[in-house]
């Protein structure tokens, strides 16, 4: 299965939706976050948002596993994302990019400044969709995890999942 690189949003929207082993399903053995996003997320359980604690889990299981960069040209495409991005999101396109595997993100400029050098892109939306298409869940169950999402703060650009 293909590597995929998330970034704290989007693990985020699954996991305040208690939908974690949705990704573990998913992606099994083959989900990742940057050093920075664990950060990001550890960051977000000491200011008390409790709902990321599955998150924490997940990594300390190894049922997400962390990465860091690692060559001069991960680090190069970081130094240079980093500057118009968060550092979460500047460092999976870095991975995702020299890697060749996809970057799980919703936040509109970082999915267009992934797009501009070809990374493979996906989000909370399409996560979703990929889980119903391959019978992970039923269209009424992620409609249910969606408006979770929804009622936590998720932006979503669509209110059902069958009307896509």
């Amino acid at each position: 299965m293909p590597e995929i690189v998330f970034d704290s949003c989007v693990l985020s929207n699954f996991a305040l939706a208690k939908a974690i082993p949705v990704l573990e399903r998913l992606y099994s053995r083959s989900a990742f976050v940057t050093d920075f996003v664990a950060a990001e997320i550890m960051r977000g359980i000491q200011r008390g948002h409790a709902g990321l604690e599955g998150i924490k889990a997940a990594l300390r299981d190894g049922r997400i596993r962390e990465t860091v960069l690692e060559t001069d040209a991960e680090k190069d495409l970081f130094e240079k994302f980093s500057v118009s991005l968060g550092l979460g999101e500047a460092s999976s396109i870095a991975v995702a990019k020299n890697r060749g595997w996809t970057f799980a993100c919703d936040d509109k400029l970082a999915r267009q400044e992934a797009a501009s050098i070809g990374v493979r892109l996906t989000g909370t939306i399409g996560i979703l969709v990929k889980a119903t298409k391959i019978k992970h869940l039923t269209i009424k169950e992620a409609d249910e995890v969606l408006a979770v999402m929804i009622e936590k703060g998720f932006y979503s650009p669509v209110e059902f999942l069958r009307s896509i």
